[in-house]
Parts: C-alpha cells; sequence; structure tokens
C-alpha cells in the first residue's frame, strides 16, 4: 500500500513589516537596500511629535518631515496610521522597570503593574486616543504584559483568567486617564472637586434630586488629588474582586 503522505503544517500568515522590524525579523530573500532609519527613531519621532503637539498633530507626513524623509519613504516601515500607533505605544513603554512585578504577594505585584501603566497613561496622555491594527503583538507591549501575567502567577487562576483580569485592569486605568484629561484633573492637585461640588449646589433642586443633593457635599470638602484618590479607589474595587476569584479557587 503507498504510504500516505505526511499532513502539512499549517501555513502561516506573513507578519507586517512594522513587526518584523520591531522583533528584527529579517524575511527571507528580501532585497533592495536596507532602510536608512530604524523602526524605533520613527516611533521616538511620532512619540516627540504627540507629547509636544497632542495625537491630532501626528501623521505620516509629520513624522517624516520630523525625521527629514518624504512621506512615501515611511511606507517601507509601517502600511498605516494604525501600524505607526502600535510603534508609538511600544516605543512609549519601553522595557519594564526591572524586577516590577517580581516580589511581593500577588495584591501588591498587580498594583504595582497598573501604577506603572498608569504613570505611562499620564506621561504620555495620547496613549489612551490611539488607534491600533489589532491587539499587542509589538515587543515591549508583550514584555508588559509578561509583567503583568507575572504578577499573578502566584495565584490559582488559570492563565485565561490571569489574562482577562489583567485586561480589566489595563481597561480601567486607561479610562481612568481619559477622563481626568479631559475632565482637566491631570494637572496638579487642585479644588476641582470643590468646585464641581458648589456648582453642583447652585443647578440641582434637592427635592428633584435628593440623593444627590446629600452626597455632593462631600465634594466639596474633598481638596485632595482627584487622579490618585480615584485610582486608588478604583484598583481597590478590582483588586478585591480578582482577590475574591483567588479565594474561590484556591
Amino acid at each position: 500500500m503507498p504510504t500516505p503522505n505526511p499532513p502539512h503544517a499549517p501555513m502561516q500568515p506573513p507578519l507586517p513589516r512594522y513587526l518584523q522590524l520591531l522583533w528584527d525579523i529579517e524575511p527571507s530573500g528580501r532585497r533592495g537596500p536596507k532602510p536608512g532609519r530604524s523602526i524605533q527613531e520613527i516611533g521616538a519621532a511620532a512619540v516627540g511629535l504627540a507629547d509636544r503637539e497632542g495625537l491630532e498633530a501626528v501623521s505620516m507626513k509629520a513624522v517624516a518631515a520630523e525625521l527629514g524623509l518624504t512621506t512615501m519613504s515611511l511606507y517601507r516601515y509601517v502600511d498605516s496610521k494604525d501600524e505607526l500607533g502600535a510603534v508609538m505605544l511600544d516605543v512609549a513603554y519601553g522595557p519594564v522597570a526591572d524586577r516590577l512585578t517580581h516580589r511581593g504577594r500577588w495584591r501588591t505585584r498587580a498594583e504595582a503593574w497598573a501604577r506603572a501603566v498608569a504613570g505611562l497613561c499620564r506621561e504620555h496622555p495620547w496613549i489612551v486616543d490611539l488607534s491600533l491594527p489589532g491587539p499587542p503583538l509589538t515587543p515591549n507591549a508583550i514584555d508588559w504584559m509578561e509583567a503583568g501575567v507575572r504578577a499573578l502567577a502566584p495565584t490559582p487562576l488559570t492563565g485565561q483568567q490571569q489574562l482577562s483580569s489583567l485586561l480589566v485592569i489595563d481597561g480601567y486605568v486607561r479610562d481612568h486617564v481619559r477622563m481626568c484629561v479631559r475632565f482637566g484633573f491631570l494637572g496638579e492637585p487642585r479644588d476641582d472637586g470643590q468646585l464641581y461640588g458648589a456648582r453642583l449646589a447652585q443647578l440641582i433642586d434637592p427635592s428633584r434630586f435628593p440623593l444627590v443633593s446629600a452626597a455632593q457635599g462631600a465634594f466639596e470638602e474633598d481638596d485632595t488629588d482627584f487622579f490618585e484618590t480615584e485610582l486608588t479607589f478604583g484598583l481597590g474595587l478590582l483588586l478585591d474582586g480578582i482577590g475574591a476569584m483567588v479565594d474561590r479557587a484556591g
């Protein structure tokens, strides 16, 4: 009887050029001169532009001009502005701080990870509004994912539960930064809460909104850093929930 042919391994989809460059993977058979700039230089120029002038100032043309390149030459590195966004995110995040989530109880590690992400988003607020080509696949993004999983590794949670927990934490941190940016709460600690409470008191009728009216006094009395206070409160809620899941799994 004839020997059956061995099954063929499924063909892998080709990697986008920007991922090949970030991971230093040179495709076989590639011809032509090597790019004159590194993909990291492209990302750094875009990050600098976004830091100075905001995300709306970042375009293929503007980034090319920052580097003294033509717009068309930039397409040798990235195929779209979304891919450029992924490169920007990788450069802005950078590698994880040494041993960020190596020590302490899982909750201490997870909070350290969340606060480090919050610090990066606060340093580069445009991060929370980036348009990306898909889930994280760049080296530094995966490095941060590894650190986050390491924070939860001592728990009995499954790998899927650990990744899902990180997704929730990351989503909360980004939404918190986005809200603070839009409300103007990202500067030095101010009396924003007090001003909000005072305006509420002028506008709402206690007979129509009795519960909000009773609660709004807390705003007028609060002169703390809104960003830090609400970040601590929100992370506490999330980590309490993950802790309950850990207890059930254990």
